[in-house]
């Protein structure tokens, strides 16, 4: 069995650990008359802003448990999702700077997943997933 990376252990729980957060701020920020003044400063309207939120810590959350399986298609999911996330961040927020530290986990983050050894993590997992069928 090829052994996990602790990279990717760390990357894997990074993001449940985050998206657990995600999951959890919203319940405690609704209703906050400063959250919903900075959110009212958007373009998009509340409800889609959170069901944005919603499905981009779902995708955070099946990436994260899935790069620990070593499924491959997780690691794919968030290195698409992600990108398209900040861009969309970029074009709505009225707050732009505040998307830089995402920006920059998710280079540092890409850059842990595709090193040698997290590719090998990847490729081996597919490998015995075919083989057993």
């Amino acid at each position: 069995m090829n052994k996990r990376p602790t990279s990717i252990t760390i990357v894997s729980w990074f993001l449940i650990v985050t998206g657990v957060i995600s999951l959890v701020a919203p319940l405690i920020t609704y209703g906050n008359p400063e959250v919903s003044k900075l959110m009212d400063l958007s373009s998009v309207p509340v409800p889609i802003q959170y069901l944005m939120m919603i499905v981009g810590v779902t995708i955070i959350l099946y990436s994260g448990i899935g790069m620990l399986l070593g499924k491959k298609f997780a690691r794919t999911l968030y290195v698409s999702w992600t990108p398209l996330a900040l861009i969309y961040a970029l074009a709505t927020s009225p707050v732009k700077i505040l998307i830089a530290p995402s920006l920059l986990f998710f280079l540092i983050i890409v850059f842990f997943l595709f090193r040698k050894n997290s590719n090998a993590y990847f490729n081996f997992s597919d490998e015995v997933k075919t083989s057993d069928s």
